[in-house]
């Protein structure tokens, strides 16, 4: 936060953007055939999903789908990957996993919907910024100011969740301890005890803010 001036309020709009999504050279989606790259930021010397995919080992796979995607059979589809590498495309990648766990019979999500999920945020390293965003947001809001976060799958609000119910409150200490000796201090006030969520209006306008979660905390 070094070098801004405070501010009255911060809004993080966690979904990355439509065009994105609708770009096939981007490699987000399993609906257009396109490389496997899901960087952000095509220009950076990060690894893109095909390197993820075709050079970790298989508990490395298992590891990025059961974490970033929460994927129940994250080992059989880690094996089905390591199976068919190298995998270079988008299509290629979706139907790899959807034999893998079975088809989609039943199902209400694509099969491969939390492995494309669990590679695009192992790539960009979603999670672990966010974590160092949250407390360099606070840093930088004048008292009274707003952090407004808007999540769009669990993993992400469950981090934001947990740090604001972290940060407003006085002691962190574990509960078995007799007296604080942590000396923490809330930093923030919840605004709301649940989080805002898209109506069935909105939803039906905007089917992708079906997944959308709001959460506002305000700094003391």
């Amino acid at each position: 936060a070094a070098g801004f001036s405070p501010v009255d309020g911060i809004l993080f709009d966690l979904g990355f953007s439509s065009f994105q999504i609708d770009a096939p050279e981007r490699g987000f989606a399993f609906r257009f055939d396109g490389p496997l790259d899901m960087r952000y930021d095509p220009s950076s010397a990060v690894p893109t999903a095909a390197d993820l995919i075709n050079q970790s080992t298989e508990d490395e796979l298992v590891a990025i789908l059961w974490r970033y995607g929460e994927e129940r059979q994250s080992r059989r589809i880690a094996q089905a990957l390591m199976r068919a590498r190298p995998i270079q495309t988008t299509v290629g990648l979706a139907k790899v996993v959807s034999l893998a766990v079975g088809g989609r019979r039943g199902r209400r999500l694509h099969p491969a919907t939390r492995t494309f999920q669990a590679l695009r945020i192992a790539v960009n390293r979603e999670l672990e910024i966010l974590e160092g965003a949250l407390p360099a947001a606070v840093s930088l809001l004048r008292p009274g100011g707003r952090l407004v976060v808007i999540a769009f799958h669990s993993l992400e609000d469950r981090i934001v969740k947990r740090f604001f119910k972290r940060e407003a409150q006085d002691c962190i200490c574990p509960p078995e301890l007799p007296i604080c000796r942590c000396e923490h201090r809330a930093a923030l006030r919840l605004i709301g005890s649940q989080p805002v969520q898209a109506s069935a209006a909105e939803v039906e306008s905007n089917p992708r803010s079906r997944s959308a979660k709001l959460r506002v905390a305000e700094k003391r």
